[in-house]
């Protein structure tokens, strides 16, 4: 499916403007919905990548730029160590509050694109998949993929670092994927365990894969991609959507 992904939108935040960009099929038509949640490096190469892969399959998607207040629109940090300090200090910088904010923001903005049919779903990566499982806490999502998501057994993302995230599990009303690596250092066999401990307790309807994995492993740029991988894994993610958002 051809894509159309030049477009981006400054939504008015508390905290300023915050860009969010656009990836959608060009055939007309209304689709179903996606916020698409990046890595602490924000709109990189290999995010817009993964957008228009979800965009041809039939989605809206739209990719916030989650540090708005902190650089400037378009600002993409580095795979290098000076971009994964920046990224890193600023994950734990912004108020948690702020993160739930935009999302109120963005899925608002998605809710209302003129080709989405309004039904909803959240899917993010490292950070993003943090911050896609918070705004599946929305009651308007109604399916969410969460990859690799840091923070959420520790309860560290944000200022203070003392989110409520794990706590709120029993909130969920989304259908929900969980994909983790095995042999990720940022969330080890004890982290999730405690995640998924927490949903089997309020009896969330949730689906889980492990593999054999690191850390950013459908990152199609470097050492830890593993294609074959990102072909399973997104598959998971899409024959949710496929089920649940059509």
């Amino acid at each position: 499916m051809i894509l159309r992904s030049d477009a981006f939108d400054d939504l008015p935040t508390a905290t300023g403007a915050m860009r969010v960009h656009w990836f959608r099929p060009v055939a007309d038509g209304r689709y179903p919905g996606l916020v698409l949640y990046s890595e602490i490096y924000q709109v990189t190469a290999p995010i817009r990548r993964l957008a228009a892969f979800l965009a041809g399959h039939g989605y809206v998607v739209a990719v916030p730029e989650v540090y708005h207040e902190f650089e400037a629109p378009g600002t993409v940090l580095a795979y290098d160590p000076a971009g994964t300090d920046r990224g890193n200090a600023l994950k734990i910088t912004k108020p948690v509050a702020a993160f739930d904010a935009d999302a109120v923001q963005v899925l608002g903005a998605l809710a209302a694109h003129p080709a989405c049919c309004g039904r909803l779903g959240t899917i993010g990566v490292c950070l993003g998949g943090h911050l896609a499982y918070r705004a599946a806490l929305d009651p308007r999502v109604m399916a969410a993929a969460f990859f690799y998501p840091t923070d959420i057994h520790s309860g560290t993302l944000g200022a203070g670092r003392a989110d409520d995230s794990l706590a709120r599990i029993a909130e969920l009303r989304a259908e929900t994927l969980f994909v983790f690596g095995r042999q990720d250092p940022h969330v080890p066999f004890a982290g999730r365990e405690a995640i998924r401990r927490r949903l089997e307790a309020v009896g969330a309807s949730y689906a889980w894969h492990e593999v054999n994995a690191q850390h950013a492993f459908l990152r199609d740029e470097g050492p830890r991609y593993d294609p074959a991988l990102f072909v399973a894994a997104t598959g998971w993610a899409l024959a949710l959507f496929d089920r649940v958002l059509r």
